[in-house]
């Protein structure tokens, strides 16, 4: 018989919602010289983000695994065709459509945060602020084709996709559910952030950015705008 059981973990609901909050924070601060700051701050806010993950892929609990959504081509395919016919089949984790946008978005933010370190260094010169614009705008209609398919999924499955990864819990069979939601962990992570955070905040991280600050205390996140 079917019940709301526990699907995602703590540290990964937190990753994700933070890793959104993150990207959308250091997309929108791309443009501002006054909030330059900010923006590289969420920068490596985002790279330690998925460093958690790509480890968290491996050690975390099953539907976090990557083994649990490691879906090949075949499979995919047959799912979008599902999705067309408007009858997809239920999967607990992430469907083959979400996993693919998962292993995208990793990627995509790894590139980007990378590109972005490049830049703020000045190394590469103008070649990687080009490549640095052009992977966060990708990055951004993917996460737009992902929130898309969450909302077109959750119609077909009749179920709130976005609420169970804040709840955790999703509709399935009772032996199906993980055992723990490894909270501890999660307060980890989230007192990682705050303290990584509080610590730029008040200019303790300046051998983070060791000499940077004068070399780019016009940087803009490789735009030109001023607001």
């Amino acid at each position: 018989m079917k019940s709301k059981i526990l699907v995602w973990d703590l540290p990964t609901r937190w990753f994700h919602w933070l890793l959104a909050l993150s990207f959308a924070g250091a997309w929108l601060t791309s443009e501002s010289e006054r909030y330059s700051a900010l923006h590289v701050m969420l920068g490596y806010t985002l790279l330690g983000l998925i460093a958690f993950r790509l480890v968290w892929g491996f050690a975390g609990t099953r539907y976090a695994r990557f083994a649990d959504f490691a879906y090949s081509p075949a499979k995919i395919g047959q799912y979008l065709k599902s999705l067309a016919s408007r009858s997809p089949g239920h999967y607990l984790g992430h469907n083959p459509a979400g996993a693919v946008a998962v292993f995208l978005l990793l990627a995509l933010g790894l590139a980007t945060g990378i590109s972005g370190w490049l830049t703020y260094n000045d190394i590469g010169g103008e070649a990687y602020e080009e490549v640095h614009e052009f992977l966060a705008n990708f990055m951004l209609l993917v996460v737009g084709v992902h929130i898309a398919g969450v909302i077109v999924s959750s119609f077909l499955h009749r179920e709130n996709l976005a609420r169970a990864m804040v709840t955790g819990y999703k509709e399935g069979e009772t032996d199906a559910a993980i055992r723990q939601k490894r909270g501890l962990v999660a307060l980890l992570l989230v007192a990682a952030v705050a303290g990584f955070w509080g610590l730029w905040f008040n200019g303790n991280l300046d051998s983070l950015v060791s000499g940077q600050a004068e070399a780019h205390a016009g940087y803009d996140g490789g735009h030109d705008d001023d607001d």
